[in-house]
């Protein structure tokens, strides 16, 4: 089930959109300010955010780019602002799409329907294979070598999830600090190492001799899988 968070402050409306989105099978959440909104970006890490750029406390623009400052989630602007200018400036800070209210809700769903297609892709392959286990990130699920799922808590999903899109490639542990917990923990350098250690003790065969977790000193952690680079 896709997470999507809407930023606005117009009750009435964010409350029949959610009803809609969530009748179509989608996990809403719900922000009425930018910077609630940017913490429940941070805590539950949504699949797609609507935001509004007429926000009570700081201008939807800003909040986009601090969204953009740490996440690659899709971003579609939903605005009462219709001037080019306005899209042109959130469309170069980060949003994958903008949407003039009033608007439809067949087009709103079909644009967040295209976003979602567009992020899975970017990410790489949905499935990551080993010898040891199964990341399956459209099911939100790893599975022993056996196919039994393997129980994860949210915040070791998350991790595997950020290193499964980058396979064989650095994740630094800025990006990885920022991704999981929030821009406000990049400097939680502690909280990557013990997390780390529980993935191995799940997923490694030998979690002592890391095969597939690897650690780089002093910049961060790759997952390494038979024949990726």
């Amino acid at each position: 089930m896709s997470r999507i968070l809407v930023i606005d402050d117009e009750a009435p409306f964010a409350r029949a959109l959610s009803i809609s989105l969530r009748a179509r099978g989608y996990e809403v959440g719900w922000a009425a300010s930018g910077r609630s909104g940017l913490e429940a970006a941070a805590r539950e890490h949504p699949d797609v955010v609507l935001l509004d750029l007429g926000l009570p406390d700081l201008d939807g623009l800003d909040v986009l780019r601090g969204l953009r400052a740490w996440t690659t989630a899709p971003v579609i602007v939903l605005s009462a602002r219709s001037q080019e200018h306005t899209k042109v400036e959130a469309l170069d800070d980060g949003a994958d799409d903008y949407v003039t209210k009033p608007f439809g809700m067949e087009e709103l769903l079909a644009r967040v329907r295209t976003a979602l297609r567009r992020d899975a892709s970017a990410g790489g392959s949905a499935t990551i294979v080993t010898d040891d286990f199964t990341v399956d990130r459209a099911s939100k699920q790893v599975t022993d070598r056996d196919g039994r799922p393997v129980r994860l808590t949210p915040t070791e999903w998350n991790m595997v999830e950020i290193l499964s899109r980058h396979v064989g490639r650095l994740v630094p542990h800025r990006q990885m600090l920022q991704e999981v917990w929030g821009p406000q923990y990049e400097d939680e350098l502690e909280y990557l190492r013990v997390y780390v250690g529980r993935i191995r003790r799940k997923l490694e065969p030998d979690p002592a001799r890391p095969r597939y977790f690897i650690t780089e000193p002093g910049m961060g952690y790759r997952l390494r899988v038979p024949d990726q680079p």
